[in-house]
This record gives C-alpha cells, structure tokens and sequence, in this order.
C-alpha cells in the first residue's frame, strides 16, 4: 500500500513538472486571455510566482545533493571530532562554516536537517542555517556590487549578520539545549552497507527523494509570497517606515514576506535607499535570508511547529535590537 502511494506521488511530480516546464516554455503562445479573461494582478502574481521558483530550484538542488553527500559519506564520529564540546566555544566553528557555505536559505535547510540528524547539536545546526545564506563570500560580492556609492553597508551586513548568528545560537542553546526538535517523520537516518552498494548511486537516490520531498513545500511558499507581494500595499508601508524605530521592523516585515534569494536582495535593498535609513536597510539584508515567508514553511516540513515559532521570535528580537543598537552607536 505505501509502495502504491508513492509511486502515485512520483508519478504526480512528475506530472505536475513536466506540466510546469511547458507552460515556461510555451506559455506565450498561448492565447490565455481569448480562452478565458485573466486580470492584471494574477498575470503579475504568476510571473512573481515562476520568477520565485526559478530563482530558487539551483539552490535547493545544490542543497539537496550536498544534503545527500552528508547522509551517505559523512559519520556521526567524523562530526562529532570537529565540534567542541563546549556549547559556547562551539559556535564560532559553526559561523566559519556557514560563511564559506555557497547556498541560500532555500538550500541549507536540508543541509542542516542532515547535519543534526546526523548528530551535529541544534544550536550549531541553527548557527550554520542563519549564517550562511548572508555571510557566504558570493552575498558579500553582490552587496558590494549593489551598494557601490555606500561601502558601509556591505561591511556592516557582514558584522551584524556573524554577531547575529553568534547571539541566536546562543539564545537557541539557553531555550532548547540539545533537544530533539525535527519531526518524528524525519528523525531517521537510513544506514546502509556502502561496500554492497553504489555510493554516487546512493546520493542521487537520497537527492532524488528529498527534492520531490521539500519542492511541494518550495512552491507553496512561493505561492503564498507572490500573493502578498502582488496585493501588499507598499505605499503604506513606506509611510508607515519612518523614524528610528519603525524602519527597521517595516523592512524586516518586507523582507519577510518578499522571500527573495540572498544572492539577489542586495539589488532590491538598494532600490530602497533614500526612502528608508541605512539601519533599515540592514535590517532587511540580515533578516531576510536568516527567516522568510518561503523559508518557514520549509523549515515547518522538517522541524516541530513549536521550535519554528520560536525561532523566527528569537531571530526577529536579535536582529531588530541589534540593528537599532547600531543605528545608535555607529550611524
């Protein structure tokens, strides 16, 4: 029965991909608008919507395949080796690892769910999901590139988001510990005989699996972003964003529900210089590839509801204080 289920599933992937690709590829020639009237804010939704998941699926593919490199070749004892046993002294080994991480906030999702299954502690797991979708050297460029007139912000993303990670790992440790926070349907690590089977065989078999797995989560995310970006009043956002205090918490509220890759933020942040102060604007580039719209209901797939609530409290509290303190102190 669970075999004829899944195979129903992968047949309905399939189905629902294929289906995809053609409308990417033909849909302009086709006359939609004789056959049925479609209007203006849902011809813009859909390209938001297509332009979402496009940005997104290289990402979640490279998540994927490094996800499945870590089940099949990495154990638990090599991992262990490499983490301090010291929660505190921990954390800092977890920062170097996410800034050297090339991936998104799409991709590192099942990147971290493997590490912690594989035993890597929460905290240290969490560190790595929120720093290396910001701090990683090709965000750093594209901030640099996009803010060209204002070399500030390119440094200071960089120093807020590594002290960032380093203070939302150690809330997580202080709340949580090393408790077990992923899903019961996602707690088990599959151990197999590497010497009877065909390891790259394997990985692409895990990759396979967990890319059918998240991309439904992916699209419905995507979906619920391109509603609120094409229905969202901007104007009143940009009113309501004035001053010291509300800046940021308006930008991190964009950034929130705008889901846009790390790697391309930086343009839509500069687009808003001038209309927003510079610490709001920070608040945008550090929290939207820590947390967003797309991005919670990835996390909600593989971690328990409770600890994705408070996560997105905790990192929604450290940012928008340490953003403020920085427009205080330094701007």
């Amino acid at each position: 029965m669970n075999q004829d289920h899944s195979s129903t599933n992968y047949r309905l992937g399939y189905f629902l991909l294929v289906i995809f690709f053609i409308l990417f590829l033909f849909g302009d020639t086709i006359p939609f608008d004789r056959i049925w009237p479609v209007p203006s804010q849902l011809l813009d939704m859909n390209t938001i919507f297509i332009s979402i998941v496009l940005e997104a699926i290289p990402f979640v593919l490279l998540g994927v395949f490094i996800s499945s490199v870590i089940q099949t070749f990495l154990k638990e004892e090599t991992l262990k080796r490499f983490i301090p046993r010291n929660p505190v002294l921990a954390l800092f080994p977890a920062v170097t690892i996410g800034a050297i991480f090339p991936v998104c906030e799409c991709a590192i999702v099942p990147i971290v769910r493997r590490l912690i299954q594989k035993g890597m502690p929460l905290h240290v797991g969490i560190v790595i999901l929120v720093s290396a979708p910001v701090l990683n050297p090709i965000v750093f460029l594209s901030t640099f590139y996009a803010f060209q007139t204002d070399m500030t912000i390119a440094w200071a993303r960089m120093g807020l988001a590594f002290i960032v990670s380093i203070l939302i790992g150690a809330v997580i440790y202080a709340y949580f510990g090393n408790s077990w926070q992923l899903n019961k349907n996602n707690t088990s690590v599959h151990n197999h005989n590497h010497q009877d089977r065909n390891r790259l065989a394997e990985t692409f078999q895990h990759a396979s699996d967990e890319f059918f797995d998240m991309g439904k989560f992916l699209i419905l995310g995507a979906l619920f972003a391109s509603i609120v970006q094409t229905f969202m009043a901007r104007d009143f956002l940009i009113e309501l964003g004035n001053g010291m205090l509300a800046g940021p918490l308006v930008m991190m509220s964009l950034a929130y529900v705008l889901s846009l890759c790390s790697e391309a933020d930086a343009f839509v942040a500069s687009s808003f210089k001038g209309l927003f102060s510079t610490s709001s604007i920070l608040a945008f580039l550090v929290y939207g590839p820590m947390t967003d719209l797309k991005n919670t209901i990835l996390m909600f797939a593989y971690f328990k509801k409770r600890f994705v609530l408070a996560f997105i409290g905790i990192v929604s509290m450290i940012v928008y204080t340490i953003t403020i303190l920085f427009d205080v102190f330094f701007l």
